[in-house]
């Protein structure tokens, strides 16, 4: 007589858990952008890394306030069009000289002169190509969701007030050190610490 079989079965809990909300950054506010280069200037001298401005419109001499070095988007674009180029004359001297070669009055079967047009063509749909794409990436586009968005302070960024946001990522970053600097800058409006709730994990 055939013994029983037993199973065991092990079940497995999964228990999800939750953290808590984490510290984005600290946030100062300011009235006008005379005040807000003033203060750019500082933090600036102060040597943080991770920070940025967000203004309602574009304001004269703030990259230079910030210290903001010239981008690589240039040299991207004529890597982009360069490859552009390269590709194009490929694809002339292939389809004239090699794929499919068709003597027409004696002339030779590639000439540089004759594929110009398509070359630049070529170069010019790879620099934009890359320049789009490069945009993207160097701007962490496309961004849906931002920390700052939870602040009611901050929609007023579109409209008429200008703030200052470093990062707790920075590496000089202190929660309370960093609070009571953004709170010393000339004429502050307002500082604020930015929270991000982490989720499930």
């Amino acid at each position: 007589m055939a013994k029983p079989r037993t199973e065991t079965r092990v079940h497995e809990n999964k228990t999800s858990v939750r953290k808590g909300p984490t510290t984005y950054g600290i946030i100062a506010e300011f009235d006008n952008p005379a005040d807000l280069i003033a203060a750019t200037e500082i933090v600036r001298d102060q040597g943080f890394k991770r920070w940025d401005v967000h203004t309602p419109y574009p304001v004269h001499g703030l990259d230079g306030a910030m210290g903001i070095r010239p981008t690589i988007l240039p040299l991207i674009v004529f890597g982009g069009g360069l490859t552009g180029f390269f590709v194009g004359l490929a694809l002339q001297w292939w389809t004239n000289a090699v794929d499919y070669p068709f003597l027409i009055s004696g002339k030779p079967y590639f000439s540089l002169p004759a594929n110009i047009p398509i070359i630049f063509e070529v170069t010019v749909l790879f620099s934009a190509i890359t320049t789009v794409l490069a945009m993207l990436v160097l701007n962490n586009l496309p961004l849906h969701y931002h920390p700052l968005f939870t602040c009611d302070r901050f929609r007023r960024s579109t409209s008429d007030r200008f703030f200052i946001a470093v990062e707790a990522q920075d590496p000089k970053f202190d929660a309370k050190k960093t609070h009571e600097f953004m709170s010393s800058l000339p004429k502050v409006l307002h500082v604020e610490t930015i929270t991000e709730d982490e989720g499930d994990a």
